[in-house]
């Protein structure tokens, strides 16, 4: 895992975790990393010093560099606009997998059968490879990607 310190373009920081450097890549090109206070999309990395670690004794006196902070007000994590969109997301999320077939990771291949008149239309969802995906979109076959919330990966 690995943290990173944001800063949106409307200056407000904060911090998020990643599995590696390439998801974060992957998510903020993507559109998926915002702001938890104003919910903008664009995001950078702050400046960010490694934590060195010489020895016990030196970690435990000397305090770790902390990233710049943003002039302004402290960041608010959940908004009442932020909780209620979440809400809506997982409301729609929910019904999605309660109404349709989880195809699982044959979903490229059963959604473009359908597309193609080879099977019978149905709702279903399921996993997708970016590749696949863009594949999909190009041969205009149509879907939406269901939201992955923070909570959910917590």
């Amino acid at each position: 895992m690995i943290r990173y310190s944001l800063i949106c373009d409307k200056e407000h920081a904060f911090e998020s975790w990643f599995p590696d450097s390439a998801s974060y890549d992957m998510q903020a090109k993507r559109g998926f990393v915002t702001c938890p206070a104003c919910g903008s999309v664009k995001v950078r990395k702050a400046l960010m010093a490694p934590r060195v670690r010489t020895s016990e004794k030196a970690e435990a006196t000397v305090p770790a560099p902390q990233p710049p902070q943003a002039a302004g007000p402290a960041v608010q994590v959940a908004s009442g606009r932020d909780a209620e969109l979440r809400a809506m997301l997982r409301t729609l999320r929910d019904h999605v997998k309660a109404n349709a077939e989880d195809v699982g990771d044959g979903f490229a291949e059963t959604a473009r059968k359908m597309h193609y008149g080879e099977i019978e239309h149905r709702a279903i969802y399921g996993r997708s490879t970016i590749e696949d995906a863009r594949a999909l979109h190009e041969e205009g076959v149509e879907f939406h990607p269901l939201p992955v919330l923070p909570d959910d990966r917590n």
